[in-house]
């Protein structure tokens, strides 16, 4: 199994170097089990699966409390059949796909609805693609479905689904979408884009 994110941090504000490297400190409890390289797009993390999200919550909601508008937009894969199997992205607490869809579901709702708040309100939207499946209809369905009761729903939008609310459950929910469905050996793919601090209108 190969997982990992190619994500980048977009400060909109005049200092945005010293916004992106005061943020960095946040990713310090997990660089011991990540592979991190960077070039002059975006910044790989390769490492547990269940490990992606949080790291780029706390990276995330450090650089929003700088209170300008903040943006990260990321590719999140896992299982990707071009990557080598590498051993630091063995799951640290296990797979949770021996479990029934419907379990699964439940799972992560209950997932969501412990994680805590961290006073950082966030937008994101994103799209899953659970590739090499063949029941894969079945999977985007029963994340929807998980999603309409996350807590966090915004609405469904072309090509795309919008979270809304506190980036710890925001985060949560991305996270249990990625983990939970889709084929457990199988590729996932995810694109998200998440905003704080946005001038716009909702």
């Amino acid at each position: 199994m190969f997982s990992g994110a190619q994500i980048s941090l977009y400060p909109m504000c005049d200092d945005f170097v010293d916004v992106i490297l005061g943020a960095l400190s946040a990713m310090d409890p997990y660089r011991p089990n990540f592979r991190i390289e960077t070039d002059d797009i975006s910044t790989l993390i390769v490492g547990p699966p269940e490990q992606l999200f949080p790291a780029m919550r706390d990276l995330f909601a450090s650089a929003a409390a700088s209170d300008v508008h903040c943006v990260l937009s990321a590719t999140v894969s896992r299982g990707c059949p071009g990557e080598p199997d590498d051993p630091i992205c063995t799951p640290i607490s296990g797979s949770s796909h021996e479990l029934s869809l419907a379990e699964r579901i439940g799972a992560a709702r209950a997932h969501v609805d412990s994680a805590k708040k961290l006073g950082q309100e966030v937008a994101a939207q994103f799209s899953l693609y659970p590739l090499g499946e063949g029941h894969h209809m079945d999977e985007i369905y029963g994340c929807i479905d998980f999603l309409k009761t996350s807590g966090v729903f915004d609405r469904s939008k072309n090509f795309c689904t919008k979270l809304k609310g506190d980036a710890g459950p925001v985060f949560a929910t991305l996270s249990e979408a990625f983990l939970r469905f889709g084929a457990p050996q199988g590729h996932v793919a995810l694109d998200l884009t998440v905003s704080a601090n946005s001038p716009s209108p909702c």
